[in-house]
């Protein structure tokens, strides 16, 4: 997914949801400064997603906000990171050892069909009566899945059984994702510098 993010813009985001954590912890509440780039104050839906040791610690979003980006960010920090019932919620001993990812989501598609699904670039919300579960589009590439392999995993999310997505009464949906963490932007970073050297090299020698 393309956004007007760009990497300064990312980074401030990723500050962004780490001292909305750990100021949340430590005092019990949020506090974000007023931003006042226009790519920070876009209204996007967007999960957090914390890791600790290489190992999920807690995942919370939502489709569509009524608050600018950074905002949406810090609440869905704090929320990844005391309300995600799969975990106990983070305390101070948890601050010097956590790991971030911000998923920045398109608006929900309704498909007609599973071959709509693109892995790699697709993430999969599904509904089915009361039942709900969403899947983010880096989970299926992390793991390997084909597409009923996600589809399948995604109905489990939801509590379904495994091939509840074929039923004609399940509801489909497809998002994609800017998804940035601050190990990649460190690389991206790295990147652009040596191919600038690389490039200073070149034109000092013709």
């Amino acid at each position: 997914m393309e956004t007007p993010l760009k990497n300064k813009e990312k980074s401030i985001l990723l500050e962004i949801a780490r001292n909305a954590i750990d100021t949340f912890i430590r005092k019990g509440e949020i506090y974000v400064e007023p931003r006042e780039e226009k790519a920070l104050n876009i209204r996007l839906g967007c999960f957090v997603t914390i890791s600790q040791n290489g190992e999920l610690r807690g995942c919370i979003g939502n489709f569509q906000s009524e608050l600018p980006l950074f905002k949406e960010v810090a609440e869905m920090a704090v929320a990844s990171a005391i309300k995600d019932p799969r975990f106990y919620p983070m305390k101070e001993e948890d601050l010097d050892n956590f790991d971030l990812e911000i998923s920045v989501l398109s608006p929900l598609k309704k498909i007609g069909s599973p071959e709509e699904i693109n892995v790699g670039q697709h993430g999969i919300y599904l509904e089915k009566g009361y039942n709900r579960g969403v899947l983010l589009p880096q989970v299926a590439t992390f793991h390997g899945w084909d597409r009923d392999s996600f589809l399948q995993q995604t109905c489990i999310k939801a509590g379904l059984l495994m091939d509840a997505w074929r039923s004609e009464d399940t509801e489909i949906y497809v998002f994609s994702a800017d998804v940035f963490s601050g190990a990649q932007l460190d690389r991206s970073s790295i990147e652009e510098e040596l191919s600038q050297t690389l490039f200073d090299e070149y034109a000092a020698e013709i």
